[in-house]
């Protein structure tokens, strides 16, 4: 309300009658040497100020006045509502033709040689290759000076994800690497599925073992998350054997649930190991 009397009494002349005097000319006024302090909040000069009186400065903007600039917005265009529109009838298409009639297949140049068959070829992607998690020995001997692993238990690939060794996915494995083998100290047994000659040496001779296992996708999920079986009311499965081109890159067949003592290698596979 008091937004609105102020904006009708700035737009209103202010009308000043005064009595029939003959007019005298303008004498400028000489300047008051004490003026008259203006307390704070209001203004001498400015939209607010009426006769030179100062008046406290009122915002005219409020929240319900707030406005979009011309153009910001623009409007969706409404095909097929009348030829006022100017996309009315056709909607822009035309008369008939494929164009107008439906759309076409993804790719399609009109008949000639598309841009994917122009183009040649270039590798290929290999759908027999796997893909293992690297994990050194040097941090799982941190991780065992820390305490989160126990070097008295095997220490198999269920054990490195739990305690942080190695990331949530894994894809087909865990690999061990000869990283920091000058850290292990003391007797440790692992199973992985791929291992380093390096680390495999570095392990031997503090007087360990390391053992390569076989999972398949199936036996992964039962070994690193065996309450999903449980969840769902379900067995875990049964150990898959690996494929005839894999059985000489492992050395047993992975067991589930997750061990927790290791075995030991015969001297046949003491043998074909050497």
């Amino acid at each position: 309300m008091l937004r609105r009397r102020l904006s009708s009494l700035l737009t209103k002349p202010l009308i000043i009658t005064q009595p029939h005097k003959t007019l005298n000319p303008i004498i400028p006024l000489a300047r008051n040497p004490n003026p008259i302090p203006i307390p704070s909040g209001f203004s001498k000069t400015g939209p607010f100020s009426m006769m030179g009186m100062p008046m406290r400065g009122y915002s005219l903007l409020a929240l319900n006045d707030l406005r979009d600039n011309p153009g910001a917005r623009k409007q969706k265009t409404r095909k097929g509502r009348g030829i006022g529109s100017g996309k009315g009838k056709t909607a822009g298409r035309g008369h008939k033709g494929q164009k107008a009639r439906g759309t076409m297949k993804f790719g399609f140049e009109g008949g000639q040689t598309p841009l994917r068959r122009r183009l040649p070829k270039r590798g290929f992607k290999n759908p027999f290759s796997l893909t293992f998690q690297p994990v050194g020995l040097g941090k799982i001997a941190r991780l065992i000076n820390a305490g989160k692993i126990d070097s008295g238990e095997l220490i198999t690939m269920k054990t490195l994800k739990d305690t942080g060794a190695i990331g949530k996915q894994i894809e087909d494995g865990v690999r061990l690497m000869g990283r920091g083998a000058e850290l292990i100290q003391w007797p440790i047994h692992l199973e992985v599925s791929r291992v380093t000659a390096r680390a495999k040496v570095a392990v031997e001779a503090a007087g360990g073992s390391v053992r390569r296992v076989h999972y398949n996708k199936l036996g992964f999920r039962a070994l690193l998350k065996p309450e999903w079986f449980e969840k769902k009311g379900r067995l875990l499965p049964r150990p898959a054997r690996p494929p005839p081109k894999l059985k000489d890159k492992v050395d047993s067949i992975g067991r589930l649930p997750a061990p927790r003592v290791p075995i030991p290698f015969t001297d046949e596979e003491c043998a074909a190991a050497a």
